[in-house]
Parts: structure tokens; C-alpha cells; sequence
């Protein structure tokens, strides 16, 4: 049926909104100094309506008091968040002494107290014990899925949350050495994924005959990225759509700086690039790197180009995440 012309303009304007909404092809990484009281969702999607992308997503979640690095990924580095997510991060955080709250956090109300305050002494001799490989259980109000529901959803819903133990690993916990009084200490921590840092707060107290929980929380670096790259959210806004060529933006490869990388031929790529495994006998050949045992993951690259996440295995290089930078 012939369309009439307010029919059309109509048709236009709608695709005209729709393309719109896809916004740019844009890929890279950027790291975001999140701002207190801004949920990681919230801070995304600001960041990604400030450049006017058409796909992004975040490399590590950071509640809502914390602030600090939270790397955003856009367009063709979405395929390798997990890399960030895997990282070792680096928190500084403040501690309050004598009362324990809900959410192990000011966020949460007071369910016990103390008034036990520990000594400097005792803090840094207890340190030694959360350090290493331990144990640790989630808070209560964390993302965790119980049943298939999240542990925060049925907190707020006074239900019972039974969380198993993780194991989680805690490379350094060291005591700053600034005088906030006895009620309060300052910490750093460098530690892997999946560290509830509120837990351990928790449990340090727990340790030291008191109650504790965590009064302010900065992430200082997340894998390759610190605070010397990176960029609030005002910053980010007043760049605007030029952001994206004003070289906040970072490589896609910045996340895989520490896994080896393979050199291709222009063929090798190409057939890479269509989802096809290349032979790993030549490839080493030209680049020799030792430890390519089966399972091992490497940077497929031509060139400059970063052409795929591949893995080894069977003698051959097999593509997981193709890249179409």
C-alpha cells in the first residue's frame, strides 16, 4: 500500500531516533574515576551517552560508596572484560572500630558493638594472618546468587542468606601509617578477583576482639589501569564527542599486556579473522615463546592489528574472541 508523505516523514524521523540510539563504533578502553554515590550501571552509562557509543560494559563492579578506577570497555574491547575482571586490584580504605553494621559498611544500621579499640601493634600483627590464599565469606549484601536470587535481594528481604566460604587471595595488607585517632585506621590492599574487602574488614576485627566496618573505599588500580590514567566523569563530559580522539581513550590490547603474543602472516589473519585456527607449529616457528601448552590463551596479532583471543590446543591456535578492529 502506497505510503502517504506524513507516513514517511514519520518513518524517516523514527529511523532517524534509531540510529541515534545505536551511537558510534567506538573501541577502546577507558579508565573511569567513578565518583561517590553512583552506582558502576549509573557511571557506565553516563560515560557511554558522553561519547555517544553504540556498546559498552564495565570491567569490575564498585558499590555505590566506593570510588576509584572502574575500567569501561567500549566496542570491540567488550570482548575481553574478563580480562579486567581477572586483574589484581589495589583498594585503600578507611576502618571504624568498635561497630559492625549490616552491610559491613556506614551504608548499612548498627547491629553490634565493641568497646574494644585495638592497638597499632596488634593491627599490624594480625595482618600477617589475611595474607596469602584465605577463606572468606561474602557479606550479606553482595551480588552473590543464592538460589538464584541475589544475597542483597534477600537481605532487604529479612531472609535468612546462608553464603559458602570463597577462597580469595590477598597478595598485600599493609596499616598507612597516619594518625585518624583510635577509633579509625587507614589500609591498603592488593588482592585477586573476587575479594570482598568489607569482609575482610569484617573478619580483622572479628580477629582483633572488636567489631569494625568500612567508612570510605578507593580502587587505586584495577590490572593495568591506575588513577595516572584516569578521567572523571566531568572531564569525560566537557570532551564530549571529542573524547574519543582526545586519547583518553585506551588500546583493546591494553588488558592483555600479560599474555604472549603471536605473530601471523597476512593469510593467518585473514583466515583468523573468519574464525579459523591456524597451525601452531608455524606460528611459533617464527615467534618462539616458551610455555605453549595446551590451554594456554595468547594475543593473535598482525602487524599493529590485534586480530583474536586465541587459545592453544591440538597443534593449533583456535580463535575465542575475533576482533574486528
Amino acid at each position: 500500500m502506497r505510503q502517504t508523505r506524513a507516513q514517511t516523514k514519520r518513518r524517516t524521523r523514527v529511523n532517524k531516533v534509531a540510529r541515534k540510539r545505536r551511537g558510534q563504533a567506538i573501541s577502546g578502553w577507558l579508565a573511569l574515576d567513578k565518583p561517590l554515590g553512583l552506582t558502576s550501571t549509573q557511571a557506565l552509562g553516563k560515560a557511554r551517552r558522553f561519547l555517544d557509543a553504540a556498546k559498552a560494559g564495565h570491567g569490575g563492579t564498585l558499590d555505590p560508596l566506593a570510588t576509584g578506577i572502574l575500567p569501561i570497555a567500549f566496542g570491540e574491547a567488550t570482548k575481553t572484560v574478563s580480562f579486567a575482571m581477572d586483574a589484581a586490584k589495589t583498594y585503600r580504605f578507611d576502618v571504624l572500630w568498635g561497630a559492625a553494621t549490616s552491610t559491613d559498611d556506614l551504608e548499612g544500621e548498627i547491629i553490634a558493638r565493641s568497646d574494644v579499640r585495638p592497638e597499632t601493634a596488634d593491627i599490624d600483627a594480625a595482618l600477617d594472618g589475611f595474607t596469602g590464599h584465605i577463606e572468606q565469606i561474602p557479606p550479606r549484601f553482595s551480588a552473590i546468587k543464592v538460589d538464584g536470587q541475589r544475597a542483597y535481594d534477600l537481605a532487604r528481604a529479612n531472609q535468612e542468606v546462608e553464603l559458602k566460604p570463597r577462597t580469595v587471595r590477598i597478595d598485600r595488607f599493609a596499616r598507612e601509617d597516619v594518625d585518624l585517632g583510635p577509633d579509625r585506621a587507614r589500609f591498603e590492599v592488593d588482592c585477586g578477583k573476587g575479594t570482598y574487602i568489607r569482609a575482610l574488614v569484617r573478619d580483622l576485627a572479628v580477629a582483633l576482639g572488636t567489631h569494625g566496618h568500612i567508612t570510605a573505599l578507593r580502587r587505586t588500580r584495577c590490572g593495568p589501569f591506575d588513577e595516572k590514567v584516569a578521567i572523571s566523569l566531568d572531564k569525560l563530559e566537557a570532551l564530549g564527542h571529542k573524547a574519543a580522539g582526545s586519547g583518553v581513550l585506551l588500546p583493546v590490547a591494553t588488558v592483555l599486556d600479560d599474555i604472549p603474543a603471536l605473530a601471523l602472516t597476512e593469510e593467518e589473519a585473514r583466515r583468523m579473522s573468519h574464525g579459523q585456527s591456524v597451525s601452531l607449529f608455524a606460528v611459533a616457528n617464527r615467534t618462539p615463546i616458551s610455555g605453549l601448552t595446551p590451554g594456554v590463551v595468547v594475543q593473535a596479532v598482525c602487524g599493529d592489528r590485534l586480530i583474536a583471543v586465541a587459545t592453544v590446543a591440538d597443534g593449533l591456535v583456535k580463535p575465542v574472541r575475533v576482533l574486528n578492529i
